[in-house]
């Protein structure tokens, strides 16, 4: 029997400023035009300027009073985090919403960041954990900063590689994805489980688009190949739309009644496909010890320690 279905009317975000990642395709295309539609002021952080500026012109052709601006973002690259975040700490702004979604998907070799991480470890995880740790000053001046997550239902059957995190030893594209989507998951619950005893006043959420039809099916396991007529036609059999795909990471950013730590997806069968809904949290992220020495590793590997960049905040 499918779960409630949660309510993802979006109130007037006039005023906020959201930054989405991997915000020119797919889910962070979608996420934006939903959250600029609202009145939001959105940042798209993307990897390639060009189609970044298609993205941000088709949008405006949709919504011709949106705010939007592009941010040169690879999350492939430390340095390129680094010279992002600089760029939106210099602004002297609150980050309202963030909303980590750029990833890639089941990378069929084992390939390396421009910092020796296994790429999907690298760029699903790692990049994500130094942005939003490197924002915490501008999330903090934000009234009530809300970071999102973006996991998927590979975390179903990530496992926890603790000397094998770089898939040095036996590469898998699809437990290294796991892992990677795993590690998404806990460092959302851990991220509000510091927020909560260090004071830093951020709501942390996860959400999965289930089977959702992006161009991660072709970026990924494909290598970037064009899916034929064929299987285009198989995966629109069991996969849904972006329109729906967005609608747990929305929930996720935009709700006042969201669980601080929760996690969201569809409601349908598997969490495939449906409304949103709460989702099942995978035995393997409910290990708080192991979300523990993921960030204590993720940190000693980006150098980015939360600690000493926020301050706590007092919330009335």
């Amino acid at each position: 029997m499918p779960r409630t279905a949660l309510d993802t009317t979006v109130a007037d975000l006039t005023g906020r400023l959201a930054v989405v990642t991997g915000a020119n395709s797919g889910l962070g295309f979608g996420l934006t035009g939903r959250l600029a539609e609202a009145g939001a002021d959105v940042v798209m952080a993307v990897r390639n300027r060009e189609k970044g500026q298609d993205a941000l012109e088709r949008l405006l052709a949709q919504h011709p009073t949106a705010r939007l601006r592009l941010l040169d973002l690879d999350l492939a690259s430390l340095e390129s985090v680094r010279a992002a975040a600089q760029t939106l700490l210099d602004d002297e702004r609150g980050i309202d919403i963030l909303i980590n979604n750029a990833g890639i998907m089941a990378v069929p070799d084992r390939r390396e960041t421009a910092d020796g991480f296994e790429l999907q470890f690298g760029s699903n995880h790692l990049g994500p954990f130094a942005f939003t740790g490197l924002l915490l000053p501008a999330l903090q001046r934000a009234a009530s900063p809300r970071v999102v997550s973006t996991s998927s239902l590979a975390a179903n059957v990530g496992r926890w590689q603790w000397n094998n995190l770089q898939g040095e030893q036996k590469y898998s594209a699809w437990r290294a994805y796991g892992l990677s989507k795993l590690a998404n998951l806990a460092f959302a619950r851990e991220l509000q489980r510091r927020s909560n005893e260090h004071g830093w006043g951020i709501t942390s959420a996860a959400a999965h688009p289930g089977g959702t039809k992006t161009n991660l099916q072709s970026t990924g396991p494909r290598d970037g190949a064009t899916l034929s007529a064929r299987q285009e036609k198989r995966y629109s059999r069991f996969m849904q739309g972006v329109d729906m795909g967005v609608l747990p990471s929305l929930y996720a950013a935009t709700s006042p009644h969201v669980t601080p730590g929760g996690y969201y997806g569809p409601n349908g069968f598997l969490e495939t496909r449906g409304e949103p809904a709460l989702a099942r949290l995978p035995h393997a992220a409910r290990d708080a010890t192991a979300a523990a020495m993921l960030w204590d590793v993720s940190e000693q590997l980006t150098g980015v320690e939360y600690a000493s960049i926020a301050v706590p905040v007092s919330r009335a």
